[in-house]
């Protein structure tokens, strides 16, 4: 099975290599993926929306012998429910990390724009529920990995057409939400929890980490990635 890991903003495929081998370990034809402008100027990426991300994600599946499994992260979620909605029938699976599938013509976040592009803010801008796993070691060691991206992409509208989208069977690696809550929370969160209330084939699964666990807990993001997937 071919497994495609889209990173969240401002990351790159490097940042899924410590979960890597563990799937390709459990027989897993994984590869990640580091989407079109990350790290260019904005004179080279003024142009590139989260439609350009998709499509990236789509050709991928397109050059792919069967069926693939989809791994999406954070803001790269976004990314992956666009890939889902343009070849649903070609997606076994789709699993979303400490995301939620967006609806039609939701955008990632804002973010300040810094000469034409959104850089990373620094570990501080967020919050401690989605940090308190990300140490000074980690926090030194990763911020070098990260990379701007195009200013359009994070504030892009994402068109979703295709309502077979609800029938692909779904996994949501929450970093510290049950699935009962989670199911709780969500009816209250208006067209995000529309979008999620339509899908036929839903699990949540509890990681018990902050929002970036492939830097903090490599090894289980990687087991509950081969767990969904692995039958």
């Amino acid at each position: 099975m071919d497994v495609l890991l889209i990173p969240g903003l401002w990351l790159d495929a490097s940042s899924w290599d410590e979960v890597l081998p563990a799937l390709r370990s459990a027989g897993l034809r994984a590869r990640a993926m580091t989407m079109p402008g990350v790290g260019a100027a904005a004179s080279e990426s003024a142009d590139i929306g989260i439609s350009e991300w998709i499509a990236a994600v789509v050709a991928e599946i397109d050059g792919a012998d069967g069926d693939v499994v989809v791994v999406g992260h954070s803001g790269g979620g976004n990314v992956a429910w666009g890939a889902v909605d343009r070849r649903p029938d070609r997606i076994a699976r789709v699993i979303l990390v400490d995301t939620i599938p967006p609806y039609p013509g939701a955008d990632i976040s804002e973010f300040p724009i810094v000469d034409g592009v959104v850089p990373f803010p620094g570990w501080d801008f967020f919050d401690a529920v989605d940090t308190w796993d990300v140490d000074d070691e980690t926090r030194q060691r990763t911020l070098p990995l990260t990379r701007s991206v195009p200013a359009r992409v994070p504030t892009a509208p994402i068109g979703l057409e295709d309502e077979r989208r609800f029938g692909v069977p779904t996994t949501l690696l929450m970093g510290g939400i049950d699935e009962p809550t989670f199911r709780r929370l969500v009816a209250g969160w208006g067209p995000h929890g529309d979008e999620f209330a339509a899908l036929t084939d839903a699990e949540v699964r509890k990681l018990d980490t902050a929002h970036w666990p492939q830097f903090t807990q490599p090894e289980r993001l990687a087991a509950a990635i081969v767990s969904a997937i692995v039958r």
